[in-house]
């Protein structure tokens, strides 16, 4: 496996390759700019988030629905399924590397290493015996052997961390890189488990990292989902026949695509926040900012969110939330002990995912 920095970059300057990087990038910069209109930026950290975590999860046949993961923030978390509760990992690990991106600069190792033991709550680290096989699906064909030596997959990744930071290492533009960088870790694939929904993480990270995106508000999952078989041949025949163009293209376009469909995400979110601000603000007298905020940053809310945002009592919080069900505002649902209100504009939206052709 040869490192990264020594491919011929000159090769990725086809004509098909330049256009898709063309309408990625446009739409990419268009994103990042709309994500920027939202008043609060938390909305989208929150929300986006969810989806990608249950899409990224479901790559990986980890399966579960939006009505849970909504109702991830049960005082007994002992109460969800145990796939919600990985699901969630997944939107924990994402924000670990995200403050690590802000704090450092890097996408380093460290970095990474923390966020598949947040996935899969164990400290394994790098893989130190061989058995690892890439099998299909359907067959239970083995087509893709990583290496089983635990000194190469640590100079691999020592390189991969190198390629990833150091900008003189590949003159190619950042998308072009990150499609390298996804396909490199995916084949090194250097831990136990975790590697699709990691390297998933890795890709958004990066665009952060390089300032296209302020905030994780891209996520790839989703096309990645809907072109499952694409995206492993893809890769495999990247492996067998260096076909690197190939695989760039598709990258391109997921980022393409993804975009225009978070943007009108982004888009719907911001109009029903509007709505929703301009028609409480009508109607009930308690209407304040950190109301709406705190009514879009949750798909379900409760008393106590309510309680700790706005600084007020639990009696008055109640009441808040009561009267906004009554003018049908929120829907409210009684799950175990606890009163959940749901926003039925956000869960709508977001429960409604894009559909790729």
């Amino acid at each position: 496996m040869i490192p990264l920095q020594q491919l011929d970059f000159d090769r990725f300057e086809t004509v098909p390759i330049l256009k898709r990087l063309n309408a990625a990038t446009r739409q990419l910069a268009e994103l990042k700019g709309k994500a920027a209109t939202i008043p609060n930026q938390a909305i989208l950290i929150n929300t986006l988030a969810i989806q990608e975590a249950k899409d990224s999860s479901e790559i990986e046949n980890i399966i579960t629905t939006h009505d849970e993961l909504f109702q991830e923030d049960l005082s007994s978390k002992s109460m969800l399924k145990p796939a919600a509760k990985e699901v969630l990992r997944y939107r924990q690990a994402l924000w670990e590397g995200f403050e690590a991106i802000g704090e450092h600069g890097l996408l380093t190792n460290q970095a990474i290493q923390k966020i598949q033991a947040t996935l899969e709550q164990n400290n394994a680290g790098f893989r130190k015996v061989p058995g690892t096989a890439l099998k299909n699906d359907i067959t239970g064909e083995t087509i893709y052997t990583p290496t089983q030596d635990q000194r190469e997959i640590v100079e691999y990744m020592n390189d991969l961390e190198n390629f990833i930071n150091d900008s003189e290492l590949c003159p190619c533009d950042p998308l072009i890189k990150m499609a390298l960088i996804h396909h490199r870790f995916e084949s090194i694939h250097p831990f136990y488990d975790g590697n699709g929904r990691t390297g998933r993480i890795i890709n958004v990270l990066y665009l952060v990292k390089e300032q296209l995106l302020h905030i994780p508000t891209l996520y790839l999952s989703r096309y990645i989902l809907q072109t499952k078989q694409t995206y492993y041949r893809l890769l495999q025949q990247v492996r067998t026949e260096d076909s690197w163009e190939e695989w760039i293209e598709y990258i391109l376009t997921a980022i393409e695509q993804t975009s225009i469909h978070t943007i009108h995400t982004i888009t719907q979110i911001k109009e029903a926040y509007q709505d929703y601000k301009q028609r409480i603000r009508k109607q009930h007298k308690f209407y304040n900012q950190d109301l709406i905020n705190n009514l879009f940053t949750h798909p379900y809310t409760k008393i106590e969110f309510l309680q700790n945002d706005l600084k007020i009592s639990r009696i008055t919080a109640a009441r808040y939330l009561d009267e906004l069900c009554a003018s049908e505002f929120l829907i409210k649902r009684k799950i175990g002990r606890t009163n959940f209100y749901i926003n039925p504009a956000l869960s709508t939206i977001l429960s409604n995912p894009p559909q790729f052709t």
